[in-house]
């Protein structure tokens, strides 16, 4: 690998954020397209009605197939819990969004072989899908890798500091902390 591409890349912390931002963009994106696409009107059908002016009746994708909606909406959800989730946990989740992505995309190829149903609407739920179920293999594949939300304000395993009595009353228990304050200390300062 030569200089320049190294340099594009970026760090491993700041490429690892982008992978983790397009993956969760995906799903979020590829879901939210999928829900808005199944409730939008596929069919409509021309039906008689006792007055003069012929009715007609609209039937939506979540009509037609109503676990596409469900599925899209379980998505929606797993591509926010990319972001709290991290190693193992998100790996696995990333394979769910996967397979959720491939249903939703599989219910909307099933709208487009419906007879009169207009082709654009179970189009874009497929492309939703597909986008899911890009998004999810890219969890799936590298997600463990990824930073955690909230992890650099954690203790590290090896870190150094205080320990025991030395620490303050606050790192070492609740009860401490209280006993401290009834002393009349300050149970944040050791």
């Amino acid at each position: 690998m030569s200089a320049p591409d190294t340099a594009a890349a970026g760090p491993p912390a700041v490429r690892g954020r982008r992978e983790l931002a397009y993956a969760m963009l995906l799903c979020l994106a590829g879901a939210g397209l999928a829900a808005w696409a199944v409730t939008r009107s596929w069919s409509v059908d021309p039906t008689a009605r006792d007055s003069l002016a012929p009715g007609r009746a609209t039937r939506t994708g979540a009509d037609l197939l109503p676990w596409v909606s469900a599925l899209a909406y379980v998505g929606l959800a797993g591509g926010g819990a990319v972001l709290a989730t991290r190693g193992r946990l998100r790996r696995l989740l990333g394979v769910v969004l996967t397979v959720v992505g491939l249903a939703v995309a599989v219910g909307g190829g099933v709208g487009l072989t419906e007879a009169g149903v207009s082709r654009h609407w179970p189009a874009l739920v497929l492309a939703g899908g597909l986008a899911l179920a890009t998004g999810g293999a890219g969890t799936a594949w590298r997600g463990e890798r990824w930073p955690a939300m909230g992890a650099r304000y954690e203790r590290r395993a090896g870190a150094t500091g205080p320990a025991g009595a030395d620490r303050p009353a606050v790192e070492r228990g609740t009860r401490d902390a209280w006993d401290a304050l009834d002393r009349g200390e300050d149970p944040t300062v050791s």
